[in-house]
């Protein structure tokens, strides 16, 4: 005893007595250090495998269906029940649960090591057309796989995809057909492969998030060469505007102070004695607006909206094949939550594809103005604009339109288009505008042919 306790390490006080009762200090310490060590690790540990954790729980509630939770509500109830006030039919029941959800379980061992890639041949087609689809699905594992049936949404439909037996290390094409009846954006994929057992008590799916958007463009006629901006012009035609320096001579005027003296008119200030001036028409190339009333309201039946969809798409098409200055725009304009103050909102309109693109995502307009209105805002919006074409349905009388073209001045050319499923192709010259009733979408060639030679 003595013995041991000489070699403990002394103290500075030098009594055996207290260097002692300083070791039994430290063994106290030291295991209180320990136990905080063990919580310091536990909650490094708990860092460390929450995410997985949680990861792990979300799992296990998502392969549990609604069904598969009464299940387990009901055999924990009954066990409970069974356990307290020692039932048998509680136990029973208690039991058959259990044993439904022991054996659902198998059906979701294993897993399905597929490499799944969707390929479409192109991304714009035009209402009435089919894309061609090529799901490519490569078996990965060194095990062979089963037949399965994997789920892709198409749109708003459901489509199911047979997947047959693959062999380890390779792969097989599946291949499918998208319908484009109507114009929009469908949305392929994401492929989803699902496992559930016969009762849905529980259910296990993997998803691959490979997803395509396909444009479906509206319908559209190739129009004259002109007819966009009812104006055969190269370097510009002449307008009522009056100018200064231009093109086009219109007639003499008073020199006022700040005239260029080039201007002068040499001639007439000889006859009459005082400096005149050359005036000149304001020369202007063709800049069209195409406004579109993308009210429903407007329009008799749906067939009818997509006919005026068809017919502002074509109008606004050969505007930018011409490359002349344009402004399409409607009350709705694709990704706007909500509509702007003065109703008017702009397509983009670069490029054929972009401009194609948003007319496919162009939907029915909620809250919007009325046809007067949307023409008013686009007159006061100061747009130097030569001829604006609208776009409506067989709902507005001519007096509601002949009310909208008076909204801009007489300098600029006004055309409304009435559209009216089966009509007969009419042409109405008013006192402001020129009318059109376009029945089909073939009829919009000919009558723009019209306005061009009025």
């Amino acid at each position: 005893m003595n013995k041991d306790t000489s070699r403990a390490p002394l103290s500075r006080t030098g009594t055996r007595s207290r260097t002692f009762g300083t070791t039994q200090l430290q063994d106290t310490g030291r295991g209180v250090a320990k136990a905080g060590s063990g919580k310091r690790r536990l909650k490094r540990w708990w860092r460390r495998n929450r995410r997985q954790l949680s990861r792990l729980w979300r799992r296990v509630t998502r392969t549990i269906t609604p069904t598969g939770w009464f299940v387990i509500f009901a055999t924990a109830t009954a066990a409970i029940l069974g356990a307290t006030l020692n039932w048998v039919e509680a136990w029973f029941v208690a039991i058959v649960g259990a044993v439904l959800l022991l054996v659902g379980l198998p059906f979701l061992l294993g897993s399905r090591a597929y490499l799944i890639r969707i390929v479409v041949d192109r991304m714009r087609v035009v209402a009435g057309g089919a894309v061609n689809l090529s799901i490519e699905v490569e078996n990965s594992s060194a095990r062979p796989a089963l037949p399965a049936t994997a789920e892709m949404p198409v749109g708003e439909a459901l489509r199911r995809i047979p997947i047959p037996f693959i062999s380890p290390q390779g792969s097989v094409v599946v291949p499918a057909a998208v319908a484009a009846t109507a114009r929009g954006v469908i949305e392929v994929g994401p492929m989803t492969l699902s496992r559930r057992d016969p009762l849905g008590l529980m259910q296990r799916k993997l998803t691959w998030r490979d997803r395509h958007l396909i444009h479906v463009h509206p319908r559209t006629v190739f129009l004259p060469p002109g007819t966009a901006g009812l104006v055969r012009d190269l370097d510009g035609a002449a307008s009522r505007r009056l100018t200064d320096s231009d093109l086009s001579f219109h007639a003499v005027r008073e020199y006022v102070q700040g005239d260029a003296m080039r201007h002068v008119h040499w001639k007439s200030t000889a006859k009459t004695g005082t400096l005149m001036v050359r005036q000149y028409e304001e020369s202007q190339t063709a800049r069209s607006a195409i406004l579109f009333d993308a009210n429903r309201t407007e329009y008799a039946s749906d067939e009818e909206f997509e006919l005026g969809v068809s017919v502002a798409a074509s109008v606004s098409m050969q505007a930018v094949r011409e490359a002349r200055e344009s402004f399409v725009a409607s009350q709705w304009s694709p990704g706007r939550l909500r509509p702007s103050i003065d109703g008017l909102e702009e397509l983009p309109s670069q490029t054929l594809s972009q401009l194609l693109d948003a007319w496919a995502e162009l939907e029915v307009a909620e809250e919007a103005l009325p046809i007067e209105r949307l023409a008013r805002g686009l007159a006061e919006s100061r747009r130097p604009l030569s001829i604006v074409v609208i776009v409506t349905g067989s709902i507005p009388d001519p007096t509601r339109l002949r009310r909208a073209a008076a909204s801009f001045p007489e300098d600029v050319t006004v055309l409304a288009i009435r559209c009216e499923v089966l009509a007969d192709p009419a042409s109405r010259l008013l006192d402001v505008c020129t009318l059109f009733t376009v029945g089909a979408l073939g009829d919009l060639p000919q009558l723009m042919l019209r306005g061009v030679s009025a």
